[in-house]
């Protein structure tokens, strides 16, 4: 696949697949965004709204709203950055479509998954022949249809990229270097998962943010730690790799850093941004539900991480307000296993 010919199909237009797409397009790449809702008829209508460090940018980028709205062809990279709670319904829909010249997406197109956690890749897998995996350091806001944040510079996020479940080949290669004229750290790697295990590892703070609206009271941290022990006790005992915290910051010192953003509103992870768009369901099955589930599988118990799962699907099922619960509070209700 030629990079220079490559065109960026964006699954899912929210904090991630916005600020990828927009930074593309920006640097004058051929991207699709596809969105649904309020995203997309703004989007459609006024263009995205791309807010970061270095100002504010308005970005005209073509947006459809479905598979059924777009012509394939053999050009074409599918970058899937909806929530992994939404993983089945977008792979089914895309999968099947045909590509110019015959055959079909799955059968031959290249599917990145940008997202969190560890699951979407095995799920891709079963209904795409090319997959790869991306461990996607980019923290982004998006709360309001049409404008997206992006926090960090002096590149816009870090986006470690290889073949899933492992390998390096020209097309991650070529998608890297689009990646890269964009403004992202774009490292091909062979072992890509190591990287997203780690990011794993980070994730499950997403739960606790969420809930308590703060990462900075001693309930919060502490609750952070053991659910992040408990995970480290589970991927030993399944053999799992994953990168070091020397490897990640060595990545990106100086390169991927946390900056304000002047009108860049509240800032918060993915899933209190779930919870602040009042969506219905958050991530938390595939954050600690995947530690859950390895320490079912290997004998560990992981007490905190099911709380922690539990009390997220509490608030995203109710929809109760992100940061209505004190640490003290979660730390209480987390223990009710």
């Amino acid at each position: 696949m030629d990079g220079a010919f490559m065109r960026y199909v964006i699954i899912g237009a929210g904090a991630i697949g916005g600020a990828v797409g927009g930074r593309l397009r920006q640097a004058g790449q051929d991207v699709v965004l596809v969105a649904r809702g309020a995203q997309y008829e703004v989007l459609r209508e006024r263009g995205l709204r791309l807010v970061g460090p270095d100002g504010v940018a308005e970005v005209a980028v073509p947006v459809v709203d479905g598979p059924e709205a777009l012509e394939l062809t053999a050009e074409d990279v599918l970058v899937l950055a909806v929530k992994t709670q939404d993983a089945i319904t977008a792979l089914d829909a895309w999968a099947s479509r045909p590509v110019e010249g015959g055959g079909t997406a799955g059968e031959r197109l290249p599917l990145v998954c940008a997202q969190n956690g560890v699951e979407s890749e095995r799920l891709a897998l079963r209904r795409f022949r090319r997959v790869y995996g991306m461990c996607v350091f980019l923290p982004a806001t998006y709360l309001e249809p049409g404008v997206i944040t992006v926090r960090c510079a002096p590149y816009t996020g870090a986006l470690n990229l290889g073949r899933y479940p492992s390998g390096a080949d020209e097309t991650a290669r070529a998608i890297a270097d689009g990646l890269e004229k964009a403004n992202f750290l774009a490292p091909v790697t062979s072992e890509v998962m190591r990287w997203k295990y780690a990011k794993l590892l980070g994730n499950l703070a997403n739960a606790v943010e969420a809930v308590c609206g703060s990462l900075a009271g001693e309930e919060e941290k502490s609750l952070v730690a053991e659910a992040q022990a408990e995970a480290v006790r589970v991927l030993d005992a399944a053999g799992i790799d994953r990168a070091t915290r020397e490897e990640q910051s060595e990545l990106r010192a100086g390169r991927v850093e946390v900056r304000p953003v002047e009108g860049g509103g509240p800032a918060g992870g993915s899933t209190w941004q779930s919870l602040r768009r009042g969506g219905g369901a958050v991530e938390a099955d595939y954050l600690n539900g995947e530690i859950v589930l390895l320490g079912r599988l290997h004998g560990i118990a992981t007490p905190v991480n099911e709380g922690l799962l539990r009390v997220a699907n509490d608030f995203a099922r109710s929809g109760r307000e992100p940061g209505s619960m004190t640490g003290a509070e979660l730390a209480r209700a987390a223990g009710g296993v």
